[in-house]
């Protein structure tokens, strides 16, 4: 079954012409011919507001539904929601951001990388019928994050089983050795930032190479984001957001703001505010600082000033 929107667009104004073409491009859908858009029934709602905006500027609209008379019939309309050309198109550009990673430095090829995998997300949506198409993309990102982490983040850790986040006390915890992989990025700079400001202000850090491979954390020291760390990715959670969980932080709504920051850099999902300009100012305090002591503590003033900036929530603080 599927819902037909049957127009006729108001000749004036030119804007809403415009928005209405525009709208049904985003919404995917397939063109029985002009004035003709067909989606699938369970999502003939979308086809309203549009109607309704026709309407209202003197043009024509209704929604209805469709069904096919045969087997034939049918898949000549769901021919019309074909995206293999689209999925190439996609794929092209992944391939060719896997062929530049050599050229790329990280804070460009992870800005890069999100593009691409938010590009498939966007497209996902308006795949109303996957496919092989659609698997083989997915295949195509896969490889892609995997080619991102081999040239970026040796150690780069894999989300554990959502198995719940034990509740820790951050008294027993005080003058450790905090131990994570070299080079820190997004989610290991904002981790030590939280330990030292908000777990263990006698926190010590040590950067490691290969801590899942050669270089070993050092026994009694603490690891956090790289496979086999105590605080790590777990479930959908990046690793600030796991030790915000272990320590009872999530409830301060400056640090939600940081970590919805923190998580879309890392991870991807949604946009926030905060991501561009914290990824720019952080990806230029890695080329000033080669020493990653001198980078955590340059980092840490830019998380400090984050976190201190207005929020329309009131958070708990410490």
């Amino acid at each position: 079954m599927l819902a037909i929107l049957i127009l006729t667009l108001p000749t004036q104004p030119n804007a809403v012409r415009v928005r209405v073409w525009r709208a049904l491009k985003t919404l995917g859908c397939g063109a029985l011919r002009d004035g003709a858009y067909l989606l699938p029934a369970e999502h003939a709602a979308l086809f309203e507001p549009l109607a309704s905006e026709v309407r209202a500027h003197g043009g024509s609209a209704m929604v209805l539904s469709l069904s096919p008379q045969d087997e034939a019939q049918r898949s000549e309309l769901l021919a019309l929601f074909d995206r293999t050309g689209a999925y190439a198109l996609w794929r092209d550009t992944a391939t060719a951001l896997r062929a530049e990673l050599p050229m790329l430095g990280e804070t460009e090829a992870r800005r890069r990388g999100r593009a691409v995998a938010e590009a498939l997300q966007a497209l996902r949506r308006i795949d109303y019928y996957p496919g092989a198409a659609t698997e083989q993309a997915q295949s195509e990102m896969d490889a892609l994050r995997l080619a991102l982490d081999a040239c970026f983040s040796c150690g780069e850790p894999q989300a554990q089983r959502d198995h719940g986040i034990e509740r820790l006390d951050a008294r027993k915890f005080q003058g450790k050795r905090w131990a994570t992989r070299a080079r820190p990025w997004v989610d290991r700079l904002a981790c030590a930032w939280l330990i030292r400001r908000f777990i263990d202000r006698e926190a010590r850090f040590i950067w490691l190479p290969d801590p899942a491979g050669s270089t070993p954390a050092p026994r009694g020291a603490l690891g956090f984001d790289f496979d086999g760390a105590r605080f790590t990715h777990v479930g959908a959670r990046v690793s600030f957001e796991v030790l915000m969980a272990a320590f009872g932080l999530e409830h301060d709504a400056r640090l939600q703001r940081i970590a919805g920051a923190v998580h879309f850099l890392d991870a991807g999902g949604i946009p926030v505010p905060e991501a561009a300009g914290l990824e720019s100012v952080l990806g230029g305090l890695r080329e000033l600082h080669a020493r990653d002591d001198e980078l955590a503590l340059a980092a840490a003033v830019v998380f400090d000033a984050l976190y201190a900036s207005p929020t329309s929530s009131t958070g708990t603080g410490t």
